[in-house]
């Protein structure tokens, strides 16, 4: 499958088979996460890979959002003593961030399913995270991926809308329908 029918197929797996992720499998999905691109070569991230029953199990009742029977998952965090200083600190999000998408796509080539459950910047939840895995102050979880065989298959698809693109310059004047989004972090 080519690049851009993978990045098309990728979608939201929220279902998986009872069948372990192979060591190798979660290797690759982490060497493709250290490929993306990131601000001035910092490399902020840092992964901890959680494929233990119990384990799981404790995340899932922690984070009433994060429910699914997936039979890994991967912590990708952001270390503030790697990430830039000052007010372009914050660009380890953007760097974190496109690691995930790289494990998605890399978890869609490969045959496994895979969905990104956000952590920050909801407080509660990082907090909650950096408990119950043991990480120290200068870490931040930014979002969890599960990853596995899905028990489940979505069409490939593109939400592409020409009326989101604009040429040379946005036209303010341009009228959108919004929709009322909920509060979440809240349980």
């Amino acid at each position: 499958m080519d690049a851009i029918e993978t990045i098309y197929k990728r979608r939201s797996i929220r279902r998986y088979l009872e069948k372990q992720v192979e060591k190798d499998a979660i290797i690759t999905l982490l060497k493709a996460a250290a490929a993306a691109p990131t601000a001035a070569n910092c490399q902020p991230w840092e992964f901890i890979v959680i494929d233990e029953a119990q384990k799981l199990s404790e995340l899932r009742d922690k984070l009433v959002f994060a429910r699914y029977n997936a039979p890994a998952a991967i912590v990708v965090c952001g270390n503030m003593k790697l990430s830039f200083k000052g007010p372009s600190q914050e660009f380890w999000v953007q760097d974190c961030s496109a690691a995930i998408e790289n494990i998605l796509i890399a978890a869609t080539s490969i045959g496994l399913g895979s969905v990104w459950i956000g952590i920050y910047p909801i407080q509660s939840n990082i907090n909650l995270v950096k408990d119950m895995l043991n990480i120290p102050e200068h870490v931040v979880p930014l979002g969890i991926v599960y990853v596995g065989y899905p028990a489940e298959e979505k069409e490939a698809r593109t939400r592409f809308d020409e009326k989101r693109v604009y040429w040379q310059e946005y036209e303010p004047k341009r009228k959108h329908r919004s929709k009322d989004k909920p509060v979440i972090g809240h349980y």
